[in-house]
């Protein structure tokens, strides 16, 4: 099952700049009338504690996908939501959302998150964003590494709070964990408020 599910990530992967070939975006828009309730239904949430998906790359979604099934990611409603998905159905998901043009934030301009963001702090150790999710917040397909521009401040600001204090643990090699613990708690929402305004 576990090299099943690899499969597909790798699939997502290597069609990552054309995720049709990956799953059925058509298929994952009627799919996708769950999630529209949290979500927006083409993956634009209105509400800022809620992730936006759409223009996300597609095997960040599944991967999150497949780690809130397997509770690596825990969260109940999602963690549900899940574990009834197939295979099939995380691919059309996330090859839906993926071809979605997602909406961006206009906050106004916060000079100490775009220093971390683009340098980090070289005083508490932390290494510049911009080296894994891109000056432009594009982040990685190849790496699996999220997009973040456009993304609600108060998502991110409870992401990295949920990275450091460990409620989520699913970050390869401890990256996000180890970042995020040497970040204070202005220095969170300071480079949230930045993210949220790339374009």
């Amino acid at each position: 099952m576990y090299k099943k599910k690899l499969l597909i990530i790798l699939m997502i992967l290597a069609g990552c700049s054309g995720v049709e070939a990956a799953g059925n975006p058509a298929a994952g828009q009627e799919k996708a009338a769950t999630c529209a309730g949290c979500h927006g239904q083409d993956g634009n949430s209105e509400t800022p504690i809620f992730p936006k998906f759409a223009g996300q790359h597609a095997a960040y979604i599944a991967k999150q996908l497949y780690d809130f099934k397997s509770q690596k990611r825990p969260n109940p409603t999602m963690n549900a939501i899940s574990e009834m998905l197939s295979d099939e159905d995380i691919a059309d998901l996330s090859a839906y959302y993926a071809s979605q043009q997602g909406t961006t934030e206009t906050p106004p301009h916060n000079a100490l998150g775009e220093k971390i963001y683009r340098t980090g702090n070289p005083a508490t150790h932390v290494a510049a964003c911009s080296g894994c999710h891109d000056p432009h917040g594009k982040g990685n397909p190849l790496a699996v590494i999220p997009s973040l521009r456009g993304q609600y401040a108060a998502y991110l600001e409870k992401t990295l709070k949920d990275f450091r204090g460990g409620v989520r643990g699913n970050d390869m090699n401890a990256m996000m964990r180890t970042a995020a613990l040497k970040l204070s708690d202005d220095e969170i929402t300071a480079v949230a408020d930045f993210i949220s305004g790339l374009k």
